[in-house]
């Protein structure tokens, strides 16, 4: 019998509206802005109503493709992945769970992650997406915290699990000798056609995303059945993404991005999910896969853009129509490399776990070098004085205003009332980053309200000086902060990373990067310090913790013991 799908709901039919009305002001940013609106949704199940929906109209369409760093790739249809997940959602009922049960995915990038969100998002069940490189401790945290009734994992995976609550169920992807683990093989056994007990409630929980945790232990934001599965209108106007395209995003599991450009955003598009899988990253296999499958829209971190101009960008010869960035802010040097190879432009945005693309360069608008972009249709954004709390017209946090509900905004951080208080209050979302705002209502990023600090009295914004370090050759990541100073407060202190071939103990690198920082920065922002680091501590999702050198840096001066590897601008003045 052929394949049909599901029929199109009231649902269906606002999101796809909202959807064409983007579609129709692809590269019209002020006409898209001005006429968009949020669908108004009382009932609402992506997998149901939209990707289901999707699949009867083109069945034979790829979903999700998955390459090896060989370039032989597998695919997955639309109507293949919407029948496998109505046979896992009829599986996952089997075993007991129920609308509103909470589910750890542990799972790397392989088709079943898509199959079980998917069959997750059909019964109602609450996904918590979770890294696969997650300690036991750390598993044992999530658990408790997200109050987790299930979990599914590799069966490479199933150790971590030793200190896991032991009423969590356990399902493993594969045969495991632990104890007590389901085997995810039984649901190819299920019933193959899914049929709902009850519409899904807009406002019911989607999904529960633990934050990447830079400042403090990870918050745990609660999304609904819209405010991602219809929020994320907003990232694939940015992203650019169209029906047919084929759609890389490099994004590991486990965190917001992944969701917004390997789920949702190119599926709200009909495009195809395109994933390179590979045990390292190789910027010259990446490009020689990309040009392979003709990939048409790419998105990726700085960390990705800064090694893939590392490699020679010209062996890629039809580049991807559109090129983003995301993840954490993108320096000029990165842009006008990639631009010069590829003829196009990369478009950085801007978003947070708690909500979708909200700021960005959208295609066809001019893309002022280092500069976020402006306001996605649908979204209010407001500068606020971080101090008094009052607008302020060209620099501030960046705030959201929610004088009315906004749909792609999560409701808050699960049973933590003090917490999204902190976040939620007096008409507006507060999002602790800080912005500048030029006379044409672009926004740079400044940096996180945690981060900047004071030296002389003048403002330092860590994000401008790590830009213009990143630029010397030697250098392949940076942190600026703080180094607390008798006469001027503090000084800007660089821990670096340097590229290999380069010791620590370098003083010609210190003396190198000394005069590129004096050359290229004004007196106030002059580096005072650097030291080389072996790595930057980051966070799991690999976001650097600032705040963990900053409290590094203050023991130091306070105990009078440095590094070996620190060295002072005053040492290398002529």
């Amino acid at each position: 019998m052929a394949f049909t799908g599901r029929p199109a709901t009231s649902g269906t039919l606002a999101v796809r509206a909202a959807r064409d009305f983007l579609f129709d002001h692809a590269t019209d940013y002020e006409g898209a802005v001005a006429g968009f609106r949020w669908p108004e949704l009382d009932e609402f199940n992506f997998a149901l109503e939209w990707f289901d929906v999707v699949a009867g109209q083109h069945p034979d369409r790829p979903a999700v493709m998955i390459a090896d760093e060989d370039g032989s790739a597998r695919s997955w249809t639309y109507a293949e992945l919407s029948s496998r997940s109505d046979q896992v959602a009829n599986w996952l009922l089997r075993l007991g769970m129920r609308r509103g049960d909470h589910v750890i995915v542990m799972l790397p990038n392989t088709i079943e992650l898509w199959e079980i969100l998917f069959g997750l998002i059909k019964i109602g069940a609450v996904a918590i997406p979770t890294s696969t490189l997650l300690s036991p401790a750390d598993l044992e945290f999530r658990a408790d915290k997200a109050e987790a009734n299930f979990a599914i994992a590799p069966a490479a995976l199933a150790g971590r699990f030793i200190s896991a609550p032991h009423t969590l169920r356990k399902i493993s992807l594969g045969h495991t000798n632990e104890p007590g683990w389901i085997d995810y093989d039984d649901s190819y056994r299920a019933p193959t056609v899914f049929r709902p007990s009850s519409p899904t409630l807009a406002n019911d929980t989607c999904l529960l995303y633990f934050t990447s945790g830079t400042t403090a232990q990870p918050k745990l934001v609660r999304h609904t059945q819209v405010s991602y599965p219809v929020g994320h209108l907003s990232t694939m106007w940015w992203l650019g993404v169209r029906p047919g395209d084929i759609h890389l995003n490099i994004s590991s599991p486990g965190w917001g991005k992944h969701a917004w450009s390997n789920f949702f955003g190119p599926f709200l598009a009909q495009a195809t999910v395109f994933i390179v899988g590979y045990d390292r990253f190789d910027a010259a296999k990446l490009m020689q896969v990309m040009e392979r499958h003709q990939v048409t829209t790419f998105c990726a971190p700085p960390t990705v853009w800064r090694m893939l101009i590392q490699a020679d960008l010209t062996q890629l010869t039809n580049p991807p129509r559109e090129l983003v960035g995301a993840g954490e802010p993108l320096n000029p040097e990165v842009i006008s490399q990639v631009r010069k190879a590829w003829g196009g432009t990369i478009r950085d945005g801007f978003g947070q776990t708690e909500m979708t693309c909200s700021i960005g360069n959208s295609p066809g608008q001019i893309v002022k070098d280092g500069s976020m972009g402006r306001p996605m249709p649908g979204y209010d954004i407001h500068l606020l004085d971080p101090t008094t709390g009052q607008p302020s017209p060209d620099h501030g946090e960046i705030c959201l205003s929610i004088a009315e509900p906004l749909l792609p905004l999560a409701t808050g951080y699960y049973k933590n009332p003090e917490m999204t208080g902190a976040a939620y209050h007096d008409g507006y979302y507060h999002t602790g980053d800080l912005a500048d705002r030029d006379e044409d209502g672009y926004l740079t990023y400044v940096g996180r309200a945690d981060d900047v600090f004071k030296a002389s009295d003048y403002k330092i914004s860590p994000f401008e000086l790590e830009s213009i370090l990143l630029e010397h050759p030697y250098v392949t990541e940076v942190a600026i902060v703080p180094s607390p100073d008798p006469v001027r407060a503090a000084v800007p202190k660089a821990f670096i990373h340097l590229v290999d071939g380069l010791a620590e103990s370098s003083q010609e690198a210190a003396r190198s990067i000394f005069e590129f920082a004096r050359n290229r920065l004004s007196g106030y922002q002059r580096v005072r310090i650097v030291e080389f680091m072996t790595g930057l501590p980051k966070t799991i999702s690999g976001k650097i913790r600032r705040a963990e050198l900053r409290d590094q840096e203050a023991r130091s001066v306070a105990s009078h013991l440095h590094s070996a590897y620190e060295f002072h601008e005053r040492d290398f003045r002529a």
